[in-house]
């Protein structure tokens, strides 16, 4: 595979992870197919491990779904701009410490917005327990497989 053909890859990947932040767009199925792009290209042994696992994490968050509360962004009374923060702060966190990086990035992002929002501590520790309720558990979830497939992705380039 060509390096403009894996920069591609990773720019739909990319996409495929600010998707999973906005309502009404597919995400998780725009990350999926990627890796899937990437593994028929490049059909080493490798490539089609990265799909098989990407393939079962992204069911397993699919059958997981109904069990997380749905997302209500309305109802945390919290601008959407605070969800978007998080989650582009997930992003970036997951890759510079990875894997808790992601989780820590989404959660201190949100806190850290509010808190600029609000003024205080305690309304913003309120305000981030009624966003992770209202639609965080869900976007974090959803974001942190998507996170987890691009990371896969990312370590089969660098050491496969």
């Amino acid at each position: 595979m060509s390096v403009w053909q894996l920069v591609a890859v990773g720019l739909v990947m990319l996409l495929g992870l600010v998707g999973v932040l906005l309502p009404g767009v597919p995400g998780q199925a725009i990350v999926w197919a990627a890796v899937l792009w990437w593994a028929l290209t490049d059909m080493t042994p490798t490539a089609w491990g990265v799909l098989i696992g990407a393939t079962a994490l992204m069911l397993l968050n699919q059958a997981l779904k109904p069990l997380l509360p749905p997302r209500r962004p309305g109802e945390s009374g919290a601008p959407r701009r605070t969800v978007m923060i998080g989650g582009v702060a997930g992003i970036v966190g997951f890759f510079v410490v990875p894997v808790v990086g992601g989780i820590a990035g989404f959660v201190g992002a949100i806190y850290g917005t509010e808190r600029l929002r609000l003024g205080s501590r305690g309304a913003a520790w309120t305000s981030v327990r009624s966003v992770m309720r209202a639609t965080g558990y869900a976007t974090l979830v959803e974001l942190f497989a998507c996170l987890l497939v691009a990371g896969a992705w990312l370590g089969a380039l660098l050491w496969g």
